[in-house]
């Protein structure tokens, strides 16, 4: 039987490159931007990052991802530093990892094997663990072919089958057996939660939506007076926690979920689509956004994504623009050749943007500095009374 094991063991003294392509159309910038935030993602599995390759290339190629004289220069590299991982910005095809691997000698992850491996690392619940358990089988079932290459084949008739053959035969039942009890074990626990959410009664529902590491946990301990866990690592919160809220005197519950981020795998969407229910239930979804990083826009475009993947896309909307502390303004040049998206406004200016132009209202905040807060209950308070007023419309809190 297979051995399920981490894609990464999370040693500190381990060391990684990594590589991205730059397809016809895109800015080298932005690649840039995508690998700052791979880096990231390695930093929270605990490997250090190391040196970057890129390669301007109209899709990847077929066998090595990267072109071969480019992979030829990056396991050179990888010889002469003696790097522990070879980190990809895409999802690569078995083949793709089992060529690359042979040519670099060391082992070969791509983007969605980090993603996964973090939310293993992350999983503290049975529910969390069984999800995340769930979406590393449906990732490792079409990569088990390559675990068996150094197996021999031997030609034959009937019943002459090589040993490689006979052992992926086996595996492959083993890990489909494996994904039909996970998906039992998820179906009862589903019936649980939902269980769950109905004894909670009519109470409105807000439910933290946003990227990952933007912040939700520290507002949802701000507003609920909790200690929910919060740190500057991408995914600190797998597990939905629902607190109660009351502002004023109007009670609410309130939840934090787990964040979304670019190409978040299909497997783990598909794992996490029941925990993903607070989401869909909700009344009210707040929307938190780090005003302070650079590609914030392409964020919320990620999360307004995933919210149409999930069936969310229609519930009502509180944009939360939050870290005004950290959003640094620099002086634009007119004439010289920067980007327009490339600007940094001022919070003045972005508040004065489309932000607030569009009908879903928004506000600009510092969960670390406790800045607007105060408005931020004010804000909530309007929109749970309403909400309130029309489930109860026989309480007098209002009045």
């Amino acid at each position: 039987m297979i051995k399920k094991e981490q894609i990464i063991k999370g040693h500190k003294e381990e060391t990684a490159v990594f590589v991205a392509l730059i397809p016809q159309g895109v800015d080298e910038r932005e690649v840039n931007e995508y690998l700052d935030e791979l880096k990231f993602l390695a930093e929270t599995a605990g490997i250090k990052g190391g040196k970057r390759f890129t390669q301007k290339l109209e899709k990847p190629n077929s066998r090595t991802y990267v072109g071969r004289g480019k992979l030829e220069e990056i396991a050179a590299h990888i010889e002469e530093n003696e790097v522990d991982y070879l980190i990809f910005d895409d999802e690569l095809s078995p083949s793709q990892l089992r060529n690359i691997e042979q040519t670099v000698g060391i082992r070969v992850i791509d983007r969605t094997g980090l993603i996964l491996d973090i939310f293993a690392q992350r999983a503290k619940t049975a529910y969390a663990k069984t999800q995340v358990e769930l979406a590393q089988y449906q990732y490792l079932l079409p990569r088990l072919t390559g675990m068996w290459t150094h197996l021999e084949r031997q030609r034959g008739g009937i019943s002459m089958r090589g040993p490689g053959e006979t052992q992926l035969e086996t595996d492959r039942r083993i890990v489909l057996d494996k994904i039909s009890k996970l998906k039992e074990q998820l179906k009862k626990i589903d019936r649980q939660m939902a269980s769950q959410r109905g004894n909670r009664g009519s109470l409105v529902r807000i439910s933290l939506v946003g990227y990952t590491n933007v912040g939700k946990s520290t507002i949802m301990n701000l507003l609920a007076k909790s200690d929910v866990f919060a740190e500057n690592k991408l995914f600190a919160t797998l597990d939905t926690t629902v607190r109660k809220v009351v502002i004023e005197n109007v009670p609410f519950l309130l939840s934090d979920t787990v964040g979304f981020i670019r190409k978040l795998p299909t497997q783990l969407v598909e794992s996490f689509k029941s925990t993903l229910d607070e989401v869909r239930e909700a009344d009210i979804l707040m929307h938190v956004v780090d005003i302070s990083h650079l590609n914030f826009e392409e964020h919320i475009r990620v999360v307004n994504q995933t919210l149409l993947e999930i069936g969310a896309q229609e519930k009502p909307l509180f944009m939360v623009f939050n870290k005004i502390d950290a959003y640094h303004h620099e002086e634009y040049d007119v004439f010289s050749m920067q980007e327009k998206k490339l600007i940094n406004y001022t919070i003045d200016e972005l508040k004065e943007s489309w932000m607030s132009k569009e009908h879903t209202p928004c506000i600009f905040i510092s969960a670390k500095e406790r800045t607007n807060i105060d408005k931020l209950r004010s804000d909530l308070y309007k929109m749970v009374a309403e909400i309130h007023a029309g489930r109860y419309p026989f309480d007098n809190f209002l009045w």
